[in-house]
């Protein structure tokens, strides 16, 4: 365990980045934790999402690795598209259908489900639903408002 104001490969202190345009909070820094249901909220309040539009909440920012809690309105949907890097999601409540080009998979709470970048998918509510959306290894390239809306 790293000694006070010691972080492996950050020198003495932490980098620790906020983000005004993740209303004002933290999205990296050597340990963040969160309360899903407290960052669920706003998002369920969100116009888009009332609209049925995806609403998603970015959770971490890192070169490497991002998080996004992302809410759909039954029959809402995240159109055909593809990563540049693996992804992951994590039915936390209701019921998903991920289409994949040859076979299509539902999930349910604590089921997940991971895909390898440059697979084509399409992300379907059957009912109100939560998941979290995991990308990793990628150079963001095509990581779009569909895996990041608002943010």
């Amino acid at each position: 365990m790293p000694e006070d104001n010691e972080y492996p490969g950050r020198g003495s202190s932490p980098q620790v980045s906020y983000s005004p345009k993740h209303g004002g909070r933290a999205i990296e820094a050597p340990v963040l934790s969160f309360d899903l249901p407290t960052e669920l909220e706003p998002l369920r309040q969100e116009p888009s999402y009332q609209n049925g539009d995806p609403g998603g909440r970015t959770l971490v920012k890192q070169p490497g690795l991002r998080i996004v809690l992302m809410a759909l309105k039954a029959t809402g949907r995240l159109r055909e598209h593809l990563a540049s890097g693996p992804i992951s999601i994590q039915a936390i409540e209701g019921h998903l259908r991920v289409r994949l080009p040859d076979e299509s998979i539902d999930l349910t709470p604590g089921q997940l489900l991971a895909l390898e970048s440059g697979i084509r998918h399409e992300v379907e509510a059957l009912e109100d639903s939560v998941f979290l959306l995991t990308m990793g290894r990628t150079t963001y390239q095509r990581v779009s408002d569909l895996h990041e809306p608002g943010g």
